[in-house]
């Protein structure tokens, strides 16, 4: 299971950068950064096939069609504006026909079912859009305009665009490819006073290893600090957190020279100004490995997962003071009670929620995963086990919680075989 992630997470810059694009060979701009996008072809809203029945613990609320013009495998999660969900998708939408099922979506859907493709991202061959692909990050609302980023497009390498929620998309920046500007988003974006902050997996030197970057509504972007890869960590792929004016984060990798000389990944804290201070280096046992999601702050503590490590090397659940005392809530025995835990974790009513992207109900099998729920003092409960067919499987995202009901997403499977948005009573 180890040597399993660390494979996942070790690839190197230009072969993800090929990956993610979507469309494979050269990508030259076709618009100039920045240019507005209109709406074309929007897919009209589509009712769900199975009715919420809010007394039901869980259900799907739809499920994508894969190898359609309809969005597919969302690999982010959700956000709430005004009762109405807004998320992305990795694949789907028909804008890369000729190469597979899409270039990515966006798309909005109701607490009842109701799905609606807001925008398709296209290829290069398209002859008046910039080539945008990959959403790989979930989107945010500041003051009615959603954000979020692409993690293929522009020069191949990411982009950050500003959409409103009837569907009009605009590119921001672009990432340049070059050895300073940092390479393939794959984490939400934070607001801080108007400000966006958010990381880059990749770039910021020559083969480098992720960034931490600003960038305005306007779309003047800088990076603040450019990770080495040795102590200081490497490859964030978790978004931010502001508490107090400090940002905190975490690398996938980096720390040391543990985990396969990859280093197990970090957990650090970085000013405004770019001042980075590594807080806490992963071990892998016991302590975890490999934290792909961001941090939460409740009442003064940080909270997170890593996706391995910990005594059963199926990730862990921590906590961490803000000096950088580290604690193992909950180590995953990878078997029923889930494993790999990729998404972070939302807290409500002084419990931990969150996903893990394996786990059925039998032991060490792939394709599945969960919905748990664990206490800050290490009581852990399965709330769904995903069985890897209509009811979705494998996810990737937090849950996001809308009065009282978490909602989320699974990034495979479902009835249509391109992933599903699913409701579930806590």
């Amino acid at each position: 299971m180890r040597a399993f992630t660390v494979l996942r997470l070790s690839l190197n810059a230009s072969a993800v950068a090929a990956l993610l694009t979507g469309c494979g060979g050269s990508q030259p701009l076709f618009a100039a950064p920045g240019a507005m996008l209109p709406n074309r072809a929007l897919v009209p809203p589509r009712a769900n096939s199975n009715p919420v029945d809010m007394n039901r613990s869980y259900r799907v609320l739809y499920s994508f069609a894969w190898g359609t013009s309809d969005a597919s495998q969302p690999v982010a999660g959700l956000i709430d504006v005004n009762g109405t969900l807004y998320g992305t998708t990795e694949d789907g939408g028909g804008g890369c026909a000729s190469y597979g099922p899409g270039c990515g979506t966006v798309y909005n859907i109701s607490t009842t079912g109701m799905e609606k493709v807001l925008h398709r991202f296209y290829h290069h061959r398209h002859p008046k859009r910039l080539f945008t692909a990959a959403p790989l990050a979930g989107l945010i609302n500041v003051k009615g305009m959603l954000y979020g980023t692409t993690g293929g497009g522009g020069t191949r390498v990411g982009t950050v665009f500003r959409i409103t929620t009837t569907g009009r998309l605009k590119i921001l920046h672009v990432f340049s490819g070059s050895c300073s500007d940092g390479w393939i988003p794959q984490a939400d974006l934070i607001n801080v006073g108007g400000t966006l902050y958010g990381t880059t997996s990749f770039g910021g030197y020559c083969n480098g290893v992720g960034t931490v970057y600003s960038i305005t509504t306007s779309g003047q972007e800088k990076v603040l600090y450019r990770f080495k890869g040795g102590y200081d960590g490497a490859n964030p792929q978790g978004g931010l957190i502001d508490v107090n004016g400090s940002l905190y984060g975490t690398t996938a990798l980096g720390g040391g020279s543990g985990c396969f000389g990859h280093g197990c990944g970090t957990i650090y804290s970085v000013t405004t100004t770019g001042k980075e201070k590594v807080l806490h280096r992963f071990q892998d046992d016991p302590d975890g490995a490999h934290p792909q999601a961001g941090l939460i702050e409740v009442n003064g503590t940080l909270y997170g997962t890593t996706s391995s490590g910990g005594s059963n090397g199926a990730g862990t659940v921590y906590m961490m003071s803000m000096t950088g005392k580290e604690k193992v809530i909950y180590s995953f025995r990878g078997d029923t009670d889930g494993s790999e835990p990729e998404a972070g974790l939302i807290a409500v009513n002084g419990n931990l929620y969150g996903t893990t992207y394996y786990g059925c109900l039998t032991y060490y099998s792939p394709g599945c995963g969960t919905v748990f729920s664990v206490s800050t003092t290490g009581s852990e409960r399965v709330l769904h086990h995903f069985a890897g067919k209509s009811d979705g499987a494998e996810p990737k995202a937090a849950l996001l919680n809308v009065k009282g009901r978490l909602y989320g997403t699974t990034s495979q499977e479902g009835a249509g075989g391109g992933g599903t948005v699913f409701a579930l009573s806590p």
